[in-house]
């Protein structure tokens, strides 16, 4: 009997020193969720120029991307209408072909035609001026996107500098060195920074994209304007 308490009383020990030792343990604060919105609104005022630049270059973009596609169609229907008519002698059909068409290929060959019975280089010089023209129109705006890509990661940046600013006179003000004050006010900051630069370097890529479009619609048309040039000497050969 005596040893029956015993045994308890230090079971009783045990188990008291074992919840002593175990670790206290604090419930987990829960985290909230970073929000693409909320992000977006505590980036402060340098996000609205950021968004306003981001809406621009998406805009050109769209814009010249479909304007060039439909400049770069294949217009060899075009070229075999245009020979075939001259080959018969129809030099007002061939210039009625090339003003329906409505391309650059097409105003770029109809001035070619409305010049034959000059000296072969003074129609070379029609078909130049008109190209520059025509590629012009398709470069339009398409420098704006380089400025996009430019400007938008200096405002991020001007974001992130105007945020570390006001954290170092908030903690003047009132000798605050908490750690909450200075990350979360450093987190953001750098929101802007983030948002600039994803704009710049997605204007960035679409400056290039559009560039490197043009290149290939301005070689065709080379190309197509060489074979009519070619057309016409083919007689006098």
């Amino acid at each position: 009997m005596l040893l029956t308490q015993v045994t308890d009383t230090a079971q009783k020990v045990i188990d008291t020193v074992n919840r002593a030792i175990q670790p206290v343990t604090t419930p987990a604060v829960p985290v909230d969720d970073l929000r693409f919105g909320d992000l977006l609104i505590k980036g402060g005022w340098v996000m609205i120029p950021i968004g306003i630049l981001a809406v621009l270059g998406l805009v050109i973009f769209f814009e010249r991307f479909f304007t060039i596609r439909k400049a770069s169609k294949d217009e060899s229907e075009l070229m075999r209408q245009i020979k075939s008519s001259i080959t018969a002698g129809k030099l007002d059909s061939a210039v009625a072909v090339a003003r329906n068409s409505n391309s650059p290929l097409g105003r770029m060959l109809q001035k070619g035609l409305l010049r034959i019975g000059r000296p072969i280089k003074d129609i070379e010089g029609a078909i130049e001026n008109v190209g520059k023209l025509e590629v012009s129109k398709l470069e339009k705006n398409i420098g704006i996107l380089g400025i996009v890509a430019g400007i938008a990661p200096m405002f991020g940046f001007l974001g992130t500098i105007s945020g570390v600013i006001k954290i170092f006179y908030d903690i003047s003000k009132t000798n605050n060195y908490s750690m909450d004050v200075i990350s979360g006010g450093l987190y953001q900051k750098m929101i802007t920074s983030a948002a600039g630069l994803t704009v710049g370097i997605i204007a960035y890529v679409c400056y290039h994209i559009l560039n490197m479009m043009v290149d290939k619609v301005i070689l065709k048309l080379e190309t197509d304007a060489i074979e009519f040039i070619d057309l016409l000497e083919e007689p006098s050969r």
